[in-house]
């Protein structure tokens, strides 16, 4: 019952979480407006410095706020995470210039802790052979989030621009208030560790977690897999457009099918995967399915093809939870904060740099007075892929089965 009700109340905050992220999509060129941003193309260039501002405050303060979850227990940590979420969206819904804005996508990355912390407690009250599995329900619920997200976001700005961030704040704060109520402690006091200085300094954190026994390999296919699949949300609203022509309802609806195929293939495929092959397998599973399809978007003009690909793609976010559950499993239970943490920070290098490389790639690739490849940063992530594969075939030793 303990163990039930812990796992449906870190799934519903991790969903509020993805709500909070994608209800932000399609308002972000009238927000960009509202606070005097300039034009389309002016606005697109501060809506990213708002995303970049979010990984940036995410890298930075991941591995601390992992190292005090260690520290002091993982629901404290949880609940003043979503009380400053709904701060966060507080700030945006009053926020009548640019730098209000920027403030508050600074807190949400600081509040970026509701998936750090919410990770470590899984891991916590997760037996070996349960991670992977539990970790998909995870990817699940995020899933789940970005398609609602994005839903709520378009129908309440027909009544207010603001009303999508006043939605968020209340289901946050709503959310903050049952954990007070449901929410029992996961990290035990005798598996707790003193949180030093050296926790403050977030890059000695993840280099002592690379030094981790066990660490530095599923650590690094992480950052490399998650480099390369960035590269959807990076090009594909500029790919589909250039490759199909579609308009943004197109664009949005193809969104919103991968979201459904994400919370499909983590929350119910992935556990009967792991039943029936095993962890690795399933990881195995996973990469050849990320290698065709970012092959198959590299060269695909037709949208069956494409319809084919995007399965495979969601096939591909069985990775990350399973490297995830793999890199937990090397730790003990005083660890697992930071370890999240670091992931997240990782990730969020990922978050930082991919779209630059990729936009720019994909820039170059449609120029006229070059070679036209418009799928050329799908097969840039796809060259990552390959040369990650070796590497995380050394996992095997990592899984539970």
């Amino acid at each position: 019952m303990f163990k039930s009700r812990s796992i449906t109340f870190i799934l519903i905050t991790l969903m509020i979480d993805a709500i909070g992220i994608g209800i932000v999509f399609p308002i972000m060129p009238d927000l960009m407006d509202r606070v005097g941003a300039g034009d389309t193309g002016q606005g697109a260039l501060w809506g990213g410095l708002l995303m970049a501002a979010y990984a940036g405050a995410l890298f930075l303060c991941g591995p601390i706020v992992g190292s005090v979850s260690d520290a002091v227990g993982r629901r404290p940590i949880l609940i003043a995470a979503l009380v400053m979420l709904a701060l966060d969206y507080v700030i945006m819904a009053l926020a009548d210039t640019f730098w209000l804005l920027l403030l508050g996508r600074t807190l949400a990355g600081l509040a970026g802790a509701t998936y750090i912390t919410a990770t470590a407690y899984i891991a916590d009250i997760s037996a070996p052979a349960e991670k992977a599995a539990n970790f998909g329900l995870i990817g699940a619920a995020f899933g789940i989030g970005f398609v609602l997200g994005p839903a709520i976001g378009g129908v309440a700005a027909e009544l207010s621009l603001t009303a999508p961030f006043w939605i968020a704040a209340a289901l946050s704060a709503a959310n903050a208030l049952f954990g007070l109520f449901v929410l029992p402690e996961s990290l035990a006091p005798d598996k707790r560790r003193p949180f030093g200085k050296r926790d403050l300094n977030p890059f000695r954190s993840i280099l002592d977690a690379f030094r981790l026994p066990g660490l530095a390999v599923p650590l690094l296919c992480i950052l490399i897999f998650e480099f390369a699949n960035m590269v959807y949300p990076s090009i594909w609203a500029f790919w589909t457009r250039e490759v199909f022509d579609w308009p943004t309802l197109y664009i949005g609806l193809s969104l919103a099918a991968y979201g459904v195929l994400l919370a499909l293939v983590q929350g119910g495929l992935m556990p009967v995967l792991i039943g029936w092959i095993g962890d690795f397998r399933t990881l195995v599973l996973g990469m050849i399915a990320a290698l065709i399809g970012l092959i198959g978007f590299g060269f695909t003009g037709t949208v069956t093809a494409l319809i084919i690909f995007l399965l495979l793609a969601a096939l591909s976010d069985l990775v990350p939870a399973l490297m995830t559950a793999m890199a937990s499993n090397q730790v003990d239970a005083d660890r697992q904060g930071v370890v999240q943490g670091v992931i997240a920070s990782l990730s969020s290098v990922a978050a930082i740099l991919s779209p630059i490389v990729m936009t720019a790639l994909f820039q170059a690739s449609v120029d006229a007075d070059g070679i036209y490849l418009p799928g050329a940063p799908f097969l840039f992530a796809a060259l990552l892929v390959l040369a990650m594969m070796p590497l995380a075939l050394r996992l095997r030793g990592h899984a539970s089965v």
